[in-house]
């Protein structure tokens, strides 16, 4: 007869090793905690394994094929572009093990961390320490740091359940290019794989049940984005949802096929990109007290606390920003909290990159936003088509909008699509931190030739939002 294992005992136990957990543990060790760190899936969770790791990585693979196939628009010749899609796709792979391995060597590496492989979840309370599980393992801590993330969620889509399907994790393990990918979701991940998979040689349709792609943004940007992916021969169809999902006969060469808006689509793969849900079911939070909302997301106060004293969460699941970015600053919010700092993510002015070619920034405050908050905005655009630098690396797709609080002069958003946009809108958002009026920025010095250059321009031209 087999004996339990002892229960371990820790000053910290931080459940998930996505991006917040694996530096919040390793720096309270640094500090002489005795911290448990607990995975029951991949260390490195969603950025690293099935995010922007792989992601970016594969994308750079379908740039090139991308620029391979324009080279003539540079007075280049470079015959027929072959797609090697498994070696894009091992490519890919390599740089995630490498990323992973990485972070496992420094949290193997950190003296007073300990790892603990195993879903963790609660099993109640002992005085004011919380009792918990990694697995079959039991353990005991002071403090709880919650980081267990998101998973893509499957929307209620009549005949899903008999249909194989993809979604952001399958799509990557792929060795075979899809002759035709039909995505179910307009938004961020569907239109950045959606434009990875064209370049790399799939038909791919769009569906989106809103009237237009990245509903959450300005509509001129969603205009330019269709209208760029179009071009590169992505079919969308919006403003109707999806009738049924049905298995396609084989003799037709597809494999799926979609009803929407009356219309029969069919394709060889389907991939669902319609949201996230957060992993908090396997948590038990209901032995110790924690809240949750409906969808199941934690919410907290400023300083990352949940209703239950010692129990943080951090990252996607309290829905302050489903970034990367912002699970790690979370991380440092708390960290700067627990030696007597007073940081708080209320207020936290949301950031982010769409990574499309050429990508998405976006910082603050939609021109929609603005003009449902009342409040007296000024606004400059621009097109990218008539930016130098844009021209002169044939680039010249998207736009560029600013807006400044009439009242403060400060800026509060900006809406860059465009050729290095991702690295642009951090000059705006790094400007804003500081508070300062539009006019510090507008009479800087910029360099020529780059696309920020053009800043200044832009912002010597606002005009109210009408």
């Amino acid at each position: 007869m087999s004996k339990s294992k002892p229960v371990m005992e820790f000053d910290v136990a931080v459940i998930g090793a996505g991006q917040a957990g694996p530096a919040l543990a390793m720096t309270l060790a640094g500090r002489g905690e005795k911290v448990a760190l607990i995975e029951g899936g991949l260390v490195g969770g969603s950025c690293v394994n099935y995010g922007c790791t792989p992601t970016k990585t594969l994308r750079k693979s379908a740039r090139v094929a991308h620029l391979v196939r324009r080279a003539g628009d540079f007075g280049i010749q470079a015959g027929k572009v072959e797609i090697d899609f498994a070696a894009a796709m091992e490519r890919m792979q390599q740089r995630v093990d490498e990323s992973r391995a990485g972070l496992e060597a420094s949290i193997a590496g950190q003296d007073g961390l300990t790892l603990l492989r195993g879903w963790g979840a609660f099993t109640g309370r002992a005085g004011d320490r919380f009792d918990l599980t990694a697995g079959d393992q039991a353990l005991r801590s002071a403090r709880v740091f919650l980081n267990t993330g998101t998973r893509a969620s499957l929307p209620p889509l009549p005949g899903i359940d008999d249909v194989p399907h993809l979604d952001n994790v399958s799509l990557l393990q792929l060795r075979e290019c899809p002759r035709h990918l039909i995505i179910i979701g307009g938004s961020y991940i569907g239109l950045e794989m959606g434009q990875i998979f064209r370049r790399l040689g799939s038909e791919v349709t769009v569906i989106e049940a809103g009237p237009r792609i990245t509903g959450h943004e300005n509509q001129a940007v969603s205009k330019a984005l269709t209208e760029m992916l179009q071009e590169e021969g992505i079919r969308f169809h919006t403003g109707s949802e999806v009738e049924r999902v049905e298995r396609a006969e084989k003799s037709s060469g597809a494999g799926i096929a979609v009803t929407v808006g009356g219309q029969r689509i069919e394709g060889s793969h389907l991939l669902i990109a319609t949201g996230r849900s957060p992993n908090t079911g396997r948590l038990n939070l209901a032995a110790v007290g924690v809240e949750t909302d409906e969808r199941g997301f934690v919410p907290t106060d400023g300083k990352l606390q949940t209703n239950v004293p010692g129990v943080w969460a951090v990252g996607d699941i309290n829905k302050r920003g489903a970034f990367t970015h912002t699970s790690y600053q979370d991380g440092q919010i708390v960290l700067a909290n627990l030696t007597g700092g007073a940081r708080s993510a209320d207020g936290r002015v949301s950031t982010y990159a769409m990574y499309t070619d050429p990508p998405l920034g976006r910082v603050g405050l939609s021109e929609a936003q603005a003009r449902q908050s009342g409040r007296a905005t000024l606004v400059t655009n621009f097109r990218m088509k008539d930016v130098s630098r844009a021209k002169e690396e044939s680039e010249t797709a998207g736009l560029m909008q600013i807006l400044v609080d009439q009242q403060s002069e400060e800026i509060v958003g900006a809406s860059l699509l465009g050729f290095g946009c991702d690295e642009l809108i951090q000059v705006i958002s790094n400007f804003m931190a500081t508070g300062a009026r539009y006019q510090v920025l507008r009479d800087a010095l910029p360099i020529h030739p780059t696309v920020a250059e053009f800043l200044p321009f832009l912002l010597d031209k606002v005009e109210p939002l009408e």
